[in-house]
């Protein structure tokens, strides 16, 4: 006979080694299109360097149509080595802090889902703000500005010479909002719906977990979009360590911080810019979603 607290431990831990074993291996080669029409679409009307970014995609398929047709389809893999090498070293940072925190804060005769869900957003918080780096550099590559065919020590030290350490840290309170965001919304979010539909009579099938994750993974999207708007548009704008070297119209124009970027983007292009992009990101959380719970629910059942 299996304890209330040996399920709990099954339950919460596999949920963390499904996600160690599809996400990596699928996510980024797979979806790495539609991502860089997200950050397309995400940084019209912007400004860098001194310019507004021109609109020139009116949604997720004419950016891909047009990206490939004028850039060619190499042009949509643009940044995907450092979106690889964020997926090694974030996953591995992540697990390795949530389970060092959860011997701390979640010893067995303490387990609880708000203690998990805390240790797994600090977890997310912390990696994901290490491995910021990485998304400065693929977010600066997949905007088609400047050089695109660096190699990834060279992007970096690019970066580095020319904006500082600063540079590389570039919106990292936005990476760390958004990945405690989705963790925080999407796992309350899929337990509340499962709920909801097995106490009005509906089965505990792939079906019920299909419903589930398809709104959980709706409702981590629109959570988490106008903070991915403002740290794109962050992570894509230059601050250069020496004034001389920056365009004429750079420090006047520049984003001060996510609250000036935030308040910048509404006055000039109105509150549904903050979604831009919208489309492309739930289309990349929809399908990881369902497949990870219903996945989840189904090694559940075999226990």
């Amino acid at each position: 006979m299996v304890d209330a607290a040996g399920i709990m431990e099954w339950d919460l831990g596999n949920r963390i080694i499904i996600e160690v074993i599809i996400r990596p291996k699928n996510e980024p080669e797979g979806t790495f299109p539609i991502d860089t029409t997200k950050t397309r679409l995400q940084i019209q009307g912007s400004r860098v360097d001194g310019q507004v970014v021109a609109t020139r995609y009116r949604g997720m398929l004419h950016a891909l149509l047009r990206i490939s047709t004028e850039e060619g389809i190499r042009a949509l893999y643009h940044g995907i080595a450092p979106a690889v090498l964020r997926q090694a070293t974030y996953g591995t940072i992540k697990f390795g802090i949530y389970y060092s925190l959860k011997k701390i804060v979640c010893p067995p005769e303490k387990e609880s889902l708000p203690r998990n869900v805390a240790c797994a957003v600090t977890a997310g918080v912390i990696a994901s703000s290490i491995a910021n780096p990485t998304d400065v550099l693929k977010v600066r590559l997949q905007s088609g500005q400047g050089k695109t065919d660096q190699g990834l020590l060279d992007a970096f030290l690019t970066i580095y010479r020319m904006e500082g350490v600063q540079g590389l840290w570039r919106g990292v309170g936005q990476t760390a909002q958004r990945a405690g965001v989705v963790v925080g919304v999407e796992l309350p979010l899929y337990d509340i719906c499962k709920y909801h539909f097995l106490h009005h009579g509906q089965p505990d099938s792939a079906s019920t977990h299909f419903m589930s994750s398809f709104i959980a993974s709706l409702g981590g999207a629109i959570a988490s979009t106008p903070i991915d708007v403002i740290r794109t548009r962050l992570m894509n704008q230059r601050k250069l360590k020496y004034i001389e070297n920056a365009p004429s119209r750079l420090p006047n124009t520049y984003y001060k911080g996510s609250m000036d970027c935030l308040m910048q983007t509404v006055r000039h292009e109105g509150a549904m810019a903050l979604y831009k992009g919208f489309i492309p990101t739930w289309l990349r959380l929809g399908p990881w979603n369902i497949i990870f719970f219903v996945t989840f629910e189904q090694l559940k059942k075999l226990y």
